[in-house]
């Protein structure tokens, strides 16, 4: 019997890492510099292959702009604590944080309950109404009927 894969949302301010960033280079980067307690603990408990929405914060850019796997889980990388994401696409439309607070079917989103912290668990109900509303991402399977990413 295999493990339930689960779904996270990573916050990143695109001055310090952007999509951009993170689609380059192979795709893959270390997901770092998580200082919070809670964030930390939900950073240890992802697991391989679990897919994250990268989402840009900051004043000018709060929305959800692409989506990462987890390439590979927490390791301590000079003290801190790590995992490494792979970009796995853009999202067809990317998601303001205004119109996710508008979505009736995302009231329990915990991004709104814990606006501050930066690695957020989400449901898969929530992460099918968010793909739902941003017409998927690159890579899902939608566009060349290929096996579908997301569950």
């Amino acid at each position: 019997m295999g493990k339930e894969k689960q779904y996270w949302l990573l916050k990143t301010e695109p001055g310090e890492w952007s999509w951009d960033d993170q689609a380059s280079n192979g795709g893959i980067s270390n997901w770092d510099g998580v200082k919070n307690k809670q964030a930390q603990k939900n950073l240890k408990a992802m697991k391989l292959n679990d897919l994250c929405f990268f989402y840009h914060s900051g004043s000018k850019a709060r929305r959800v702009v692409g989506v990462v796997t987890v390439a590979r889980e927490w390791y301590d990388e000079g003290g801190e604590g790590v995992v490494d994401v792979k970009a796995v696409g853009e999202m067809r439309r990317p998601l303001d944080l205004k119109e996710l607070k508008g979505d009736e079917r995302l009231k329990g989103f915990q991004l709104f309950r814990q606006p501050r912290l930066s690695v957020v668990p989400v449901s898969k109900e929530v992460w099918e109404r968010v793909c739902e509303l941003g017409g998927g991402f690159e890579g899902d399977g939608m566009d060349d009927g290929g096996d579908d990413v997301d569950g």
